[in-house]
């Protein structure tokens, strides 16, 4: 029985015979055909879409529906990933790579263990409800091996930290860009006082009596030092710093849509992937770390 008392239904058992039959290492597609008609199966290869059929079943399942690692593409696909050719020119297999075939099966048969000696302790250690949303989560997303679950995991993390360090770069952008519009309208306001303190020889009195603007026109073009203006480099006026700003501020609210977006789908998958790993009893060594959560 699976998950919520179902029974398996003619494509899951499919499924699984498909990777049984892949496990035995197939040279061709032809091979695998023929060792899916030794499992007992009615294969038509003759029309546009693969069916298989059994005893008892009303209607063929077609090959196309399956999805995942199922379909016609990805069998041929992983039937090719199995053979190498060595230096001296002859086929060889490849390791298996860390891939779990029928996940889907897999965490079922998992989560429908009898309820023998220890599985009160196992339960306690893993949310029994948590497991079956990710399984719901997998079937709905159409991820039926481990390596698939890796790969867009792994994608999905690139893409959040892709976009939060774009958004990261825009934010310094546009604090730089609002530091010196700042700086600009700070020196043109307090220009003339500044002159007027240089025509008094500098006076202290004068000093005390303007300290506010005169500090304001120092750090103004103390700014402006520190960032080579003056030197063959020409100040930016306000306005095309406000225009810079205001484009820097719309790339940031789009970008922080899909930021919003890409964070949830890393964390639905990473919580799947950890979930999976710990069911599965797939050992923390050689796991990537994923992303730093934040």
């Amino acid at each position: 029985m699976y998950g919520g008392g179902r029974p398996p239904s003619h494509q899951d058992n499919l499924r699984a015979a498909i990777d049984a039959a892949l496990g035995r290492r197939p040279e061709s597609f032809g091979d695998f055909l023929s060792l899916m008609r030794d499992a007992g199966y009615t294969v038509d290869a003759k029309r546009k879409h693969i069916t298989f059929l059994l005893p008892g079943w009303k209607q063929p399942a077609r090959m196309d529906t399956l999805k995942g690692d199922h379909t016609e593409a990805a069998v041929r696909e992983r039937i090719r990933e199995r053979r190498v050719l060595s230096s001296g020119g002859k086929v060889s297999a490849v390791t298996e790579p860390h891939h779990r075939p029928g996940l889907l099966i897999d965490i079922q048969s998992k989560l429908q263990q009898g309820k023998g000696p220890g599985y009160g302790r196992w339960a306690k250690v893993f949310n029994l409800k948590q497991m079956a949303h990710t399984l719901i989560y997998l079937q709905e997303h159409g991820m039926d091996s481990y390596g698939e679950l890796r790969e867009k995991t792994a994608a999905a993390t690139a893409r959040f930290n892709d976009l939060s360090s774009r958004i990261k770069g825009l934010e310094s952008d546009m604090k730089a860009n609002a530091e010196l519009q700042k700086h600009i309208i700070n020196y043109s306001k307090t220009r003339k006082t500044y002159e007027a303190y240089r025509r008094a020889g500098y006076s202290k009195r004068f000093h005390d009596e303007n300290a506010e603007s005169i500090l304001l026109h120092k750090a103004a073009k103390q700014a402006f030092d520190d960032l080579g203006y003056g030197k063959g480099k020409k100040i930016p006026s306000v306005a095309m710093l406000r225009a810079d700003y205001a484009a820097a501020l719309e790339e940031k609210r789009k970008a922080y849509a899909g930021y919003r977006e890409a964070k949830t789908e890393m964390c639905e998958l990473l919580v799947a992937r950890e979930n999976v790993d710990r069911l599965l009893n797939i050992p923390a060594t050689g796991r990537e770390r994923e992303t730093e959560r934040g």
